[in-house]
Order: structure tokens, then sequence, then C-alpha cells
């Protein structure tokens, strides 16, 4: 088996051989004394779990919902159809299709197949996954398609014709590699991808860009702007709205900084902004996002707010901002989107949305309240911003099946086009938002759902989940999986909206970045503490989940406070904080969790990092680590390692890896039924 993309080299492994550390060999993704190890642990785990009494029903209903015929497809515009990419039993790998939107608004939708990936994989002898496509705009009869071996992060690029449905023939294509590419017009690419030795940084992203011209080799291509190994990455995009036509380069230095340029008069022009704020287009505005408080003429604009400023008016030395949105203590921006004459925003309020739509009238943005439901989530897509103010209305809270709908802006009512069918009985079950206090005294809300009559007497099985990350926010939604797998049960689903996330904007964030990180871990715990004080449950009955960073924040709470959980599910985790940056797209993250080569910053990293802290002797709950094999963006060395250790001091521990999947753990239905299925016996099986 061939190393995925940013494994580390032969050479690197042999020198770990010498290091302290004797687990470190689980790091060569490709080694077959690992993988020997891996499948002997998958096989332990899979026998004790798939053994359990009804697995097979719940995996059965799991890959029901998942390829169910009534889910709610959603769909973009390209030209003048709407496309949609589709996953069920027939299309376990997936079709791309398209369909008029009079169609799609009819109640049986007429669908064309654009490209069958079972059907191409099965020519190509090739798993591919679907990552997207790049569109020639404005003429949108091009497409660069990207495939992923596996759902790896790293992806092949093939130019597609959306007319002839097939790829060009000597058309532009790259291989496999972390690439972007963007139009510059038919015959002109803008790319950003593994040109060789020192073309890509220290975080595994492309460090130059080059203009590839049709019909000349890729060595050819003109060199046209390059960062230094050390910053994160460089990405470039063309962007066409309200008939301009934009070339933007972010520089991103770190995950939370970066430099904008525009393509202006032929050249690249650095815009004149602080290095936190993000940037964006829309006609003829410029759109900044600030993570500080930013200080213009004397005037000083929130962290988290909306401006605006006039693009020419803007590089010719104006700096008249104009406020969308500016934040409140309990309030910050969800997301934007854009229709032809409107901005789309979604703003929580406590961690609920409440829909807006802005518009410049005369010398200010006015916001209008769209109509929504007072509790749930909310999410806004404008259908084209160069041609309507039409827009999509998806509305969803825990016990509530999505709702689609389609709107204009300005117009009143609002047609549903469809709703998800109930895919778990919801009888007898509510929502409550309720809040803990930190130990720093900080108020941290968490939703609770479970049955109206629940008895409060600490018996209750109940899962806990968090992610705490990259102001990222967990906002209420609809699952048939966690409905199924749990809610159905009798048990208690519960979601914390810790620091770290995005639920009270950059601050909120901020809070828990670098040497405050402990803050998010005590958040979580807080919420743990309140549900057991309360009587909710108990530690003999409480689970915890999570993922990625949230495999983190598992690793921490398995390691910190064993007290809180009798099982711990620890999903593509970061767990050796030691050498995160060194691996795969680790050094990315520095900004959010320091550097741990620098003694000062391993000070307070080495306090939490879950594969430095475990100790003999601990009453520790009994965990599952998953992840897979073909991630390349956060390393299967840290589960296996982690699995390693625990083995090692004699726990009690569980282990899987899918060799597929990515960082998303399952590339189709049938894995992503398996994970699932295996990840809610197991806790289910702890905590009842």
């Amino acid at each position: 088996m061939s190393l995925p993309v940013g494994g580390l080299l032969a050479a690197d492994n042999a020198d770990m051989s010498a290091t302290e550390d004797p687990n470190l060999w689980l790091e060569d993704v490709g080694g077959d004394e690992a993988l020997n190890w891996v499948r002997e642990r998958n096989a332990v785990s899979l026998a004790e779990l798939q053994g359990t009494p009804g697995y097979a029903e719940l995996e059965a209903r799991l890959r029901a919902i998942y390829d169910s015929k009534d889910r709610i497809p959603g769909v973009y515009k390209i030209g003048e159809l709407y496309y949609n990419f589709w996953q069920d039993a027939e299309h376990p790998q997936g079709i791309w299709r398209r369909t008029t939107l009079e169609s799609y608004r009819s109640e049986e939708t007429e669908w064309e197949t654009v490209l069958d990936l079972d059907a191409l994989g099965k020519a190509e002898d090739e798993n591919w996954v679907w990552k997207g496509s790049s569109v020639l705009e404005p003429a949108e009869d091009l497409a660069m398609i990207s495939l992923s071996r596996g759902g790896a992060d790293a992806t092949v690029k093939r130019e597609f014709n959306l007319e002839t449905k097939q790829f060009v023939d000597g058309g532009f294509t790259l291989p496999e590699a972390k690439s972007y590419v963007s139009w510059l017009d038919r015959d002109t690419l803008w790319v950003g991808t593994d040109f060789g030795e020192g073309s890509q940084t220290e975080s595994g992203y492309p460090r130059i860009v080059k203009k590839w011209r049709r019909g000349t080799p890729i060595e050819e291509a003109e060199q046209t702007f390059e960062i230094d190994a050390e910053e994160l990455g460089l990405f470039i995009g063309h962007q066409v709205t309200q008939g301009r036509h934009y070339d933007m380069i972010t520089r991103a230095m770190t995950f939370y900084t970066n430099k904008a340029y525009l393509l202006h008069e032929g050249e690249w022009v650095e815009i004149n902004k602080p290095d936190d704020v993000s940037m964006g287009v829309f006609g003829d505005w410029l759109t900044f996002q600030p993570r500080e408080d930013w200080t213009v003429d004397g005037e000083t604009f929130l962290a988290g707010s909306l401006l605006t400023a006039k693009v020419d008016a803007f590089l010719a030395g104006d700096r008249d901002l104009k406020v969308v949105f500016a934040p409140a203590e309990r309030t910050s921006l969800d997301g934007v989107s854009a229709t032809k004459n409107y901005l789309l925003l979604n703003v929580l309020d406590n961690v609920r949305s409440r829909p807006y739509a802005a518009k410049f009238v005369g010398e200010a943005w006015e916001l209008m309240p769209l109509d929504a439901p007072e509790f749930g989530r909310v999410s806004l897509r404008g259908l084209d911003s160069d041609e309507s103010d039409d827009y999509f209305m998806t509305v969803e809270d825990f016990l509530t099946p999505t709702s689609l709908y389609h709107a204009v802006v300005g117009e009143p009512g609002k047609q549903l086009l469809r709703t998800l069918p109930a895919f778990f009985d919801a009888s007898g079950l509510k929502i409550e938002q309720r809040e803990a206090v930190s130990a720093d005294g900080t108020r941290v809300p968490y939703f609770q759902i479970g049955p109206e009559d629940l008895k409060l007497d600490g018996t209750n099985p109940t899962l806990l989940y968090g992610y705490g990350g990259f102001e990222v926010s967990m906002d209420p939604f609809y699952s048939g999986s966690i409905g199924t797998a749990w809610l159905e049960k009798g048990g208690v689903y519960v979601l914390a909206n810790i620091r770290g996330g995005g639920e009270f904007g950059p601050k909120w964030h901020r809070a828990a970045l670098k040497a405050n990180r402990q803050r998010a871990y005590d958040d979580f715990a807080a919420v743990a503490e309140d549900l057991i004080q309360r009587k909710v449950t108990s530690r003999e009955h409480l689970g915890t989940q999570g993922g990625s960073n949230g495999g983190l924040l598992m690793g921490v709470m398995l390691t910190q406070r064993p007290d809180l959980f009798s099982a711990v599910l620890c999903q593509v985790p970061l767990l050796d904080m030691k050498r995160y940056h060194l691996l795969l797209a680790g050094a990315s993250w520095m900004g959010e969790y320091g550097d741990p080569d620098k003694p000062e910053e391993w000070e307070f990293i080495s306090k939490y990092s879950p594969y430095q802290n475990v100790k003999e002797g601990v009453d520790y709950p009994r965990t599952l680590f998953t992840t897979s094999t073909r991630d390349d963006r956060v390393h299967p060395g840290h589960a296996r390692k982690m699995m390693a250790r625990m083995e090692s001091h004699g726990y009690d521990v569980l282990y899987y890896e899918n060799i597929e999947g990515g960082h998303g753990g399952a590339a189709n239905n049938e894995q992503r039924a398996r994970m699932n299925a295996l990840g809610y016996t197991f806790l289910w099986n702890e905590v009842k």
C-alpha cells in the first residue's frame, strides 16, 4: 500500500526508531507492521460491537436513512440549470446531476445525470470520491472536476464539458495533490499545486500560484505569486458578481491572518487592511469581517462586524466603511450569502437563528427581518447573485425534520419545496436550552434533548457532544442518526456551546486560543458537571463524543476528567500535541493551539496534550478511537499511538480504522452507516 500524500518518509521513520517513543512507527501509514496492527484491533472491535443484540438492525436503519430518496437534494445554479451531488443505494459513490428550477420546485423532479462516479470508478478501477467543481464564468460550460481517491483531501483535477457531459480530450489535468484551480478565461487557469520540491508550505498547501495556458505543459506555466514555506498557504479564486469580474489571492500566513490581493489593471494590488480581517466582494463593494476591533480614521468597528466599502474608492485610498452588521454581547454573524440586490445574513442570538436581508439605501445598510421560526437553525442561500433576489431557506431543529423553502426577498410569503420525513419517533421529546457555569464564572449554554417526563434520578443514558474550536458554531440540527440510535431508546442528547467555537463571534473563539485553551475544556467539564448535579445523569450513565478538534476535546476529557464519564467516542482526533505540527496539515493549526517547539508554548500545551498525559492506575472511562487510513488532514497516527499507549498500560480500549473516508471517516453511505452504528452501539453499551 502506497503512502497517502503527506505521509512520513522512510528516512524519517528510521530516525524515529531511535527516539524515546516506541509508538512513533505507527505514524507510517503505509507500513505493513502498522497495518497489521490496525487489522487486529479492527477485528476485536467489530467482533464485540457487531455482536451486540440489535446492532444489525441499527446499521440497517442508519443505512436506510442515508440512502433515503426522501432526503432533500441541495442544489446550486450553473448556467440556467441547478446541480446536485447525490448518493444512495443505487449510486454508492454518487452521481452529479442537474435539473431546472421549475422541475426542482415540482413534486416530481426530473434529473439528468451529468457524471456517474460509480461507472467512472469501475471503468478506471478507482474508488473516486466527489470533491466538487470549479466552473468557468460567465460561459458556465466548462468545469474543473475534483476527484479524490478514497476520500482524501488530495485530489485529481480534470477538465469537464458540461454540454457534452464528457471529460475534455487533451484538456487541463492535474495529478493528485492538495491543489487549487480557478478559471481566468476559457484557455487559462490559475493553479496552485505541488509543482515539485519546495513548492508547498510546511502545512502541505500550495505556496506558488502559476498562470497555465491551454495546450502548454504545466512546467511552462508562468509563475505569478509565491509565499514563504512557513506560511499556511496561497489560495486564488475568480468570482463574478453583478457583472463584475474579480481575481483574488488570499495569502494565509496563519489560520486567522491573511493578506488579500485583487488583480487591478493587470497588477496584483494588496488590499490595505489588518491581517485579521477577512475580505470578500459583492457587486461593486468590498466586504470585511474583522476578528478583532478595527479602528479606521478614529472610528472603531467591533470584532465580528460585517463592513463594506466601494471597491474603486477603497483602492483609491478612501476609507468610508459602512456597517452592515455589528454584534452585541450574545449575538454573532453565523453566515452571509447574496442575491442580486441583497446580502443575506444569518444572525445567532443566544445560539438561535435570526435571518435578515440587508440592502444599501441612501447612505446606510438597512436590515429587514425574514420570516423564520422562533427556535432552531435557519440557513440562507441566494440562488444567483447576478440575476435574481431568489433564495433558499432551510429550517430545522433537533426534533423537527428539515424543511426547504423558496422565496424572493421583498415579496411576501415563501414556497415550501420539501420536508424531510420523520426518521425517528420524536413524540414525547422536548428541547431545552440551559447554561452551566465554567471554572472562571463564564456562562456556557447547552441544548438538552430528551423525554418530556424525564426523571431526574441520575440514571438516564446521556450523550454529550462538543467541538470548541476554529470559531465553528454548534447550532441546533435535525439528525435521523441521533434520533434513531439514541433518542428513540430513551436517551438524552446534549450539545455544548463551549468557548473556542463561534456561537458568540470571534471573542468567544479567541477566549480559548493557545494559552487559554484550557477554558474550552473547563467549559465542557462544567456542562457535564451540571448534568450530573441536576441528576439528569451520573458518571455511570454519561458518555461523550467528538471528532477532529472535538477528538482532541475527547482526549482531554479522558485524561483530565475521567471522573465525569463512563464512555468516550474519540473520532479522527488530534492527540499527540507535541508533534501535531509535524504531521500532514498540522502546522496550519499553530494559530489555534500554539507551537510546541517553543518552550513557553509547550509549557501550556503539555498540560492538556492527551498522549503525554496518559497515566497508570487511573479509572479511565472505556474509550473507542476511530480514524481513517486515508485521512491526509489529521494523521491517523494520533489515534494509533494513543491506542497503543493505553494498551501498554493495560487499559480496556477499542479501536477501529476505516481504510477509506479521509477526514470525514467514510467514503459512502455504507461506510457511514457502519461507522455510526459502531460508535453509537459502543456508547449505548457503556452508559445504558
